[in-house]
């Protein structure tokens, strides 16, 4: 058997970006609360609350901007599971919607 020492404290510094809550529940509201990607639904697959499980995915990230602007519930934001979600942010800049599903696609997704 390995053993390995995990739990020690770190002190991390990172740039967060402040996401609006009213944008998200808009956006849910118009695309719903299946995955953009992979269209999986967290009620049908796991009876989950949608809503408290799905992730809000920005077209264009907000670390591209560098400042405060406005965002359009629907046309810059998309309902993503959070698997896709952190495929999507595996490259930079991110992968798209349409780039992850071709993907999907091709291997019987």
């Amino acid at each position: 058997m390995r053993a390995f020492v995990e739990g020690a404290l770190q002190t991390v510094t990172v740039n967060a970006y402040e996401r609006n809550p009213e944008a998200r529940r808009a956006c849910l509201e118009y695309w719903g609360t299946s995955c953009s990607v992979c269209d999986m639904d967290f009620q049908s697959k796991y009876g989950a609350d949608p809503e408290r499980c799905i992730h809000v995915h920005h077209l264009q990230p907000l670390s591209e901007l560098g400042s405060a602007h406005t965002v359009d519930a629907v046309n810059d934001l998309r309902p993503v599971c959070p698997n896709c979600h952190t495929v999507l942010h595996t490259t930079i800049p991110p992968l798209s919607i349409s780039e992850l599903r071709a993907r999907l696609r091709g291997r019987g997704g």
